[in-house]
């Protein structure tokens, strides 16, 4: 566990642990809107929305990009269990594009179609706004 007013975050892909760092505070995209951690916070468990993950350690704020999931906060440490995650510095243009490509490639009309070229918007738009802040 982080030692002094901290808390410790892990981000878990279904490939691997990309992150495991201590914190000051960490803000994630939950499915309903923004939530922030800091040291002592309540136990929680919530889904997790398309978009980033925000935290600090001292006066350097990181990013990271993910794709929903479920978040838990319990003893000081927040674990986000997701299906993608990328590091600011892997979000590149090509990934940008990739992105964009797949939100085209859903052209349906039936519901789901629509669904799965909706998250893809969330995707993309995510990924581009996480490109656009550097």
């Amino acid at each position: 566990m982080a030692e002094g007013k901290q808390v410790d975050l892990v981000v878990i892909t279904p490939e691997r642990q990309l992150l495991e760092e201590p914190a000051d505070s960490v803000v994630f995209t939950a499915h309903d809107g923004a939530l922030g951690v800091l040291h002592d916070r309540a136990p929680l468990m919530c889904e997790l929305g398309i978009g980033q993950v925000r935290y600090t350690q001292g006066s350097k704020t990181h990013h990271v990009f993910i794709d929903g999931g479920f978040a838990q906060v319990f003893d000081n440490r927040v674990t986000i269990l997701t299906s993608q995650a990328l590091p600011a510095e892997a979000v590149t243009a090509d990934v940008v594009a990739a992105a964009e490509a797949d939100v085209a490639g859903h052209t349906g009309t039936d519901p789901e179609s629509m669904e799965q070229r909706e998250r893809a918007q969330r995707r993309a738009a995510a990924l581009r706004a996480m490109q656009a802040a550097g």
